[in-house]
This record gives C-alpha cells, sequence and structure tokens, in this order.
C-alpha cells in the first residue's frame, strides 16, 4: 500500500491523489508533490548479510517444523532460496526453499547465515 503524506494545512490521513496533485477531503487544501517510491524490500540473514535469490545458506539453530515433530538440525545446507516480496511475507517467513528431507518450507532470513 503507498502510503501518502498527510495534509500540510490540517495534517489529515485521508489525503489522496488526483493525477499529479494530493487533495484533502477535509479542509480542501490541494497541493502538488512529487510521491517517492516505496524502499526496496531487503533481506538479511543472520549475520546482517543481504540474501538475493539463488544463494545458498546454513541453518543456525535448530527449528521445529510446525505440525509435524521433526526438526531441521542447525547446519542444515539449504541451496538455491528464493527471496519472496513484501507482499507475499507472513509473520516474517521471507525465503522461500526446499530442504532435502523435508521438502517445501519458508523460513526467516535471521535463523540463516550464507554459506559458502
Amino acid at each position: 500500500m503507498n502510503k501518502l503524506p498527510n495534509c500540510p494545512k490540517c495534517d489529515s490521513s485521508y489525503t489522496y491523489q488526483d493525477r499529479e496533485n494530493l487533495i484533502c477531503p477535509e479542509c480542501s487544501h490541494e497541493w502538488s508533490a512529487t510521491i517517492e517510491k516505496p524502499e526496496e524490500y531487503v533481506v538479511k540473514d543472520s549475520n546482517g548479510n543481504v540474501l538475493h535469490s539463488g544463494d545458498s545458506v546454513s541453518v543456525i539453530r535448530d527449528l521445529k517444523v510446525k505440525g509435524s515433530s521433526s526438526v531441521v538440525k542447525v547446519g542444515t545446507k539449504v541451496k538455491n532460496i528464493r527471496v519472496l516480496e513484501a507482499e507475499h511475507v507472513i509473520d516474517g517467513h521471507d525465503l522461500d526453499c526446499k530442504i532435502d528431507g523435508f521438502g517445501a518450507i519458508k523460513l526467516k532470513g535471521s535463523v540463516v547465515k550464507i554459506s559458502s
């Protein structure tokens, strides 16, 4: 969702865009403003390194798999991860990958580190 700035006259948060102008429906103030693009969504590993799709990572701690009695052990190597876009992230799980012996799974960037 694109966050528009509040009205500079009455500070209303209900502003909307009409072509190149921004309009406040509460005080009828119109002004021209450039809308900044949202920052690119960046996923970092536990060491602060930026993760990219296709990277290989390793798990830094044991992870219980929800709905199963299995555990992903520390040191498990995961090849060819896919970094999800911001709108597809659920509960902070921003990596999509396949782990041998488990299948498809989503992981958080904070529980992995880039492996060589």
